[in-house]
């Protein structure tokens, strides 16, 4: 290769020749702010021009050429390997200037026309000097053309087009005139390029790797295309016009990556990652000598899967009903992982090895896979493992939907079977497992079962998740439960183990109006509900333990009904999943927290003694110790389930050294005690889970038209359950934090609301960071609610000691005293302490040192 310094105007002027983008790269992308750096470098080069100032020209950047496959001796055609950016915006910038004299100055403008953009006798695609990828041509050769050409273009070209025009008439402006042909003069000879040209023998696609290894940053996708386009030096414009042109259209750049993967794996590659797709399809090529038919082969077998994987992006473009209920479900679910098992079933119908009902049915088994799983809070950690293999492992003897059931039934698949669906409806804590919209799906599907003559449209109407026994019972509903315990449990304990099972869930419209209320008020409401299972509770006569495990019961019969249960005897393997829950929740402790039998039993959809037998009985459970009675105290009971290493059998002093303070009665301190909520949350990671579904948080906060504003619902919840004087402290923390920068994204909930205090881009709460979430009360009072859990994965609170030195700030609020066991959760801080006009100031200032902190990160 060679490489020299050049000028835009000794590259492209000269006799006739032409510089082509390839087909593989990327079109053109430069925005305004490109476009205006490029911009201000020219106009101060044109200002040099026209002082006795010797300056050196401005270096632009790079250029790499190589001889395109079609040069020819007398018209040199280039490929721009790389520098196509710089190339294109430059040409425009001429054009623009081209036509910004035209009228005045018609042969300069000719002028520019012949030395920098056509080359005059050519005709066709030879006539213009660059010719950009097929899917910028149009754009660009309609502005080389010039304005008077009919031009209903648009895009990224045209973009730029137009503010070099915006950009010169402003020049025009005699408060501060340029003269344009200094800036024609400033573009083509005081910008620099560095011009590095292949010669034929060199390897132009390594060139482009290398390119792309240090710096250039392309994508799988992008770089395969280069790859196969690079094979396809005869039939490459063809191809890529009749396939390669529709599939970019139809699919955004990580879909039709995605596409890609999921072809190798369809292909027989189960082990191949997303990451490594081009080095994995390189190689296939490359074991052999691949000729362009076979080249061009893979790229319409592409195109035409590409047209199957748009249904499961867009499930209504599928034609058959059934097999696009199923779809819609999947989609809804989120279930991307699947999407190697569904799109081998779409495969295999449109080769006519199934018809659409054994498509259907098929499908049928992963939503029930994926469904039985997350109500029997199977982890999911393997579901992409257990997906990419089916390709690869679905049985060949048996028809297609069959072998899938086969395969899903197998051992290690944990699928989960009737009696242990059964078991875990009736008592797992079904609202803390899975995402927000699988729980409302599950209970969309349940409702639907009843098949109601006037059946509701889910899609139409806002439901949320309601608990019919409300999280927070006030005391008719402790009365009630108190005739239903047994075994010396207290009614408290009764309700933390029943509360979020799946037999105290609905779906209502109206839950903020549902609210705390007695039951007797809830029937009324419920009565009136367009839902067959809320009108089927309303009908019993009160809602205790013995209703709600009855009702858990019938949506158990309902839930085998709809979702088919896995073979028998296929190998399945049995294990103790709940145990090795609670082994992992209690191996996560915080330093300086304990919880109750009654509430690890309550997370685990189980009993206290049951809790209290396993602990006592299996050694080596990291922090069994740490298990306390609901007072604080150690268990009459306890024992170590082994010998102590340490020597050390006192569990008062192994608590104190694990930072767990203890009162004057001597328990343990109620501030450092985990809730079955807090259990949940240490196991669910630090994802953005409680900025989506029923809280989802948002820039906008607009509902319907006529609808009150997500702003108005929070501050209308916020008053019925708080002081006038907690409410206006409220308001006066908002208009502070907006003060400094900061916005309110306010929750979609209807039963409780919420406001996020966040920073970053408006309307892009994934893009910012928030300290805390605010939560009206429903009838206990509003809260803030700390985001520890959800700093520790941004930055710069990645840092615990800026977390702790956060905790230590609230912790000056009077009445706040929040554990440092509780640095990896979201501990609450009562609203009604803001009334204090001290709180109110400490808190203003923990909110700008969080901002200030924000604000430098990655500046030291």
């Amino acid at each position: 290769m060679q490489a020299k310094e050049t000028l835009f105007a000794d590259l492209v002027q000269g006799r006739a020749q032409q510089f082509q983008v390839p087909l593989y790269q990327r079109t053109y992308s430069w925005t305004e702010k490109q476009l205006g750096q490029l911009w201000s470098d020219i106009l101060d080069q044109a200002q040099l021009l026209g002082s006795r100032e010797k300056a050196s020209p401005h270096f632009l950047g790079s250029v790499v050429l190589a001889p395109s496959p079609q040069n020819e001796a007398t018209f040199p055609r280039w490929l721009v390997v790389d520098g196509q950016q710089r190339l294109t915006t430059l040409s425009l910038a001429l054009a623009a200037i081209r036509d910004h004299i035209a009228d005045t100055e018609p042969e300069e403008a000719e002028r520019i026309d012949e030395e920098y953009l056509i080359n005059k006798r050519k005709t066709g695609n030879d006539h213009f000097r660059l010719l950009p990828t097929q899917a910028d041509r149009p754009q660009f050769a309609a502005h080389v053309r010039g304005p008077r050409v009919e031009q209903n273009v648009g895009g990224s070209v045209a973009t730029a087009y137009a503010f070099f025009r915006r950009k010169l008439v402003e020049a025009a402006d005699p408060a501060a005139q340029q003269d344009v042909f200094r800036l024609e003069q400033a573009i083509t000879s005081r910008l620099t390029l560095v011009a590095v040209t292949a010669e034929r023998r060199d390897n132009v696609h390594r060139i482009f790797e290398s390119l792309n290894n240090t710096g250039l940053k392309l994508s799988q996708a992008d770089l395969l295309r280069n790859y196969l386009f690079m094979r396809l030096p005869v039939r490459g414009e063809h191809v890529y016009e009749t396939c390669w042109l529709p599939l970019q259209k139809s699919l955004s750049n990580d879909e039709l990556e995605q596409l890609m993967w999921l072809q190798m794996v369809l292909d027989g590659d189960d082990r191949v990652r997303r990451q490594d797709l081009y080095a994995a399809q390189q190689q296939r090529f490359e074991r052999g000598e691949v000729s362009e038919e076979e080249i061009e082969a893979y790229i319409r077998e592409l195109h035409r899967r590409g047209a199957l994987f748009r249904r499961l992006l867009q499930p209504e473009e599928e034609p058959d009903a059934a097999v696009r209920a199923h779809l819609h479900r999947l989609d809804t679910w989120q279930a991307q992982v699947t999407y190697p098992a569904l799109m081998l079933l779409l495969d295999r119908r449109e080769r006519g090895e199934l018809d659409s009902a054994d498509t259907a049915r098929a499908m049928a088994y992963i939503e029930s896979f994926l469904v039985r799983r997350m109500i029997c809070r199977v982890p999911t950690n393997n579901l992409n493992r257990i997906f990419q293999a089916v390709p690869g492992q679905l049985p060949l003897d048996v028809p297609v939907a069959d072998g899938l059931r086969q395969l899903l039934s197998a051992n290690n698949r944990f699928w989960p079977d009737d009696e242990e669906l059964r078991e875990k409806i009736r008592t797992a804590p079904f609202y803390q497992y899975g995402r927000w919209h699988q729980r409302k799906l599950v209970l969309q599907r349940l409702e639907e079962s009843y098949e109601h003559p006037e059946p509701v449209d889910f899609a139409a109407a806002q439901f949320t998740i309601e608990h019919v026994m409300p999280q927070s019972p006030g005391s008719e509903w402790i009365r009630m439960l108190s005739e239903d315990v047994a075994d010396g449990e207290s009614a408290e304990d009764l309700h933390a183990r029943l509360q979020h099972t799946l037999g105290n869930l609905t779906l209502t419209a109206v839950n903020s109006e549902l609210s705390n209320h007695p039951f007797e008020r809830k029937q009324d409401l419920l009565q009136s509900s367009h839902l067959e299972m809320n009108r089927r509770i309303a009908d019993t006569e009160r809602w205790g333990a013995k209703e709600i495990r009855a009702r858990a019961d019938e949506l158990a019969d309902r839930a085998i009904a709809l979702w088919p249960a896995p073979l028998r005897g296929v190998g399945r393997a049995e294990r103790s999943r709940d145990w090795q829950l609670a082994h992992q929740v209690l191996a996560a402790l915080p330093h300086g927290t304990w919880t109750s039998y009654g509430e690890l039993a309550a997370f685990l959809g189980s009993g206290a003694q049951a809790v209290g037998n396993h602990l006592a009985n299996t050694p080596g459970v990291a922090y069994a110790y740490r298990v306390l009675t609901s007072e604080g105290k150690v268990s009459d009971g306890f024992r170590w389930a082994a010998p102590q290493e340490t020597g050390n059998d006192d569990v008062r002093a192994r608590l104190t050294a694990d930072g767990v303070r203890f009162t004057a009665t001597g328990a343990a301190d109620p501030a450092q005690r985990l809730t079955a909520d807090d259990l949940a949350a240490l196991l669910a990671g630090t994802d953005d889970d409680q900025m989506d579904g029923d809280d989802t948080a948002q820039g906008g906060t607009l509902e319907a038209p006529g609808e009150e504003t997500r702003a108005e619902r929070f501050f209308r919840q916020l008053t019925a359950d708080d002081s006038p004087e907690t409410v206006d402290a409220v308001r006066a923390l908002f208009a502070h934090w907006e003060g400094l920068g900061g916005w309110i994204g306010h929750g979609a909930g209807r039963h409780t609301t919420s406001a996020f205090l966040m920073l970053g881009e408006a309307g892009s709460p994934g893009c910012g960071i928030w300290p805390m979430t605010v939560y009206p009360g429903t009838g206990r009072g509003g809260t803030a609610e700390v985001v520890f859990q959800y700093l520790a994965a941004r930055e710069p609170f990645t840092n615990r000691p800026l977390r702790a030195e956060l905790l230590t700030r609230l912790n000056a609020l009077d009445g706040v005293d929040i554990p440092e066991g509780k640095l990896e959760l979201r501990p609450n801080i009562r609203l009604s302490l803001l009334e204090k006009e001290r709180n109110r100031e400490v808190l203003a200032e923990t909110l700008t040192w969080f901002r200030d902190r924000w604000e430098e990160r990655g500046t030291s």
